[in-house]
């Protein structure tokens, strides 16, 4: 243990954690759309299938495995698998098909390693972003513990999502987060990640190459690995917050999900202070779902404040 957070790392989780849900709802109403011409990017929340400033399933999950980190740690999948199952029955307004499957075996009795492994044994190749949209929290707990950093972006993967790839980019995403908590630059945390994460060699190729990828080559689907090579190549080939999402976001197809990918690294990268007030103002969302209680910006600010003094805490 390194110690307490300072108020810069603070302002950096802060930023993490609003970060992507601002993301999210910045590209809900662009998912399963066209890439949008750089003449044209939307640069404010819009309406689609949510209303203006709405987050998504992928902060959902994410706030899930959030609750589940603050009540059990090492992460307990047993208590995660039940709260996905619970989120899974409030009807959420969009929850990927995978991810249905595996939670609706498990609503029925099945245990979890028994349900995922059926699902991903029908389609072995599956490799979604479902575990990637959510993992940020574990970063912002295990900022300063590289080994339960690892073992958590793991195991919060394999509830869902087993495939190595997917279990992969958590590890990736988690460490390069970890590393610019701490203030590296992006470029730097992003060369850390990637010496410390252990990817199949072609998945490694994936994301050496994605800072050096022109627009036009982003697919941006919902594969694991477009996602995570949007994501960075939206961190490392902009200079700020606001064009880092927008960028992403304006990519379409699984955009939503690739923006929140992005907005959580940008927002450790530069902090709360650098999302626009507006944005910040608009977000909103339901949590838990089809309740009363409405989230905004500060309520993630809390979360962050909770989720990154967990650890230093309990020493």
């Amino acid at each position: 243990m390194n110690g307490s957070p300072d108020a810069a790392l603070l302002d950096r989780a802060r930023g993490c954690a609003v970060g992507a849900a601002v993301g999210d709802a910045l590209g809900m109403p662009l998912e399963f759309k066209p890439p949008r011409p750089l003449h044209g990017l939307a640069r404010e929340m819009g309406e689609g299938r949510l209303p203006p400033g709405s987050f998504t399933d992928d902060t959902e999950m994410a706030l899930a495995l959030a609750e589940s980190l603050i009540a059990h740690r090492p992460l307990d999948p047993d208590d995660l698998a039940r709260r996905f199952v619970a989120w899974a029955e409030t009807n959420p307004p969009d929850i990927g098909t995978h991810t249905r499957r595996v939670l609706s075996r498990i609503a029925r009795g099945v245990p979890w390693r028994e349900a995922v492994s059926a699902v991903q044994a029908a389609n072995p190749d599956s490799a979604g972003n479902g575990s990637l949209m959510r993992c940020w929290p574990v970063a912002l707990v295990y900022w300063q513990q590289p080994d339960a950093l690892r073992a958590a972006s793991i195991l919060q993967s394999d509830v869902t999502h087993p495939h190595p790839d997917c279990a992969a980019a958590c590890v990736f995403a988690n460490s390069l987060i970890a590393a610019l908590l701490r203030g590296a630059a992006p470029r730097v945390a992003f060369e850390r990640a990637l010496a410390s994460t252990e990817l199949a060699s072609d998945f490694r190729a994936v994301i050496e190459a994605a800072p050096e990828r022109a627009r036009e080559e982003l697919a941006n689907s919902g594969w694991v690995r477009h996602t995570l090579e949007s994501a960075i190549w939206g961190l490392l080939t902009t200079s700020s917050f606001e064009e880092a999402v927008v960028q992403v976001a304006n990519l379409g197809d699984d955009a939503d999900t690739a923006a929140s990918v992005t907005g959580a690294l940008a927002g450790a990268a530069y902090g709360l202070g650098t999302i626009p007030a507006r944005w910040r103002d608009a977000l909103r969302g339901a949590w838990p779902v089809g309740s009363d209680t409405i989230w905004s910006a500060a309520d993630f600010v809390r979360l962050a404040d909770r989720l990154v003094t967990l650890e230093s805490a309990a020493t």
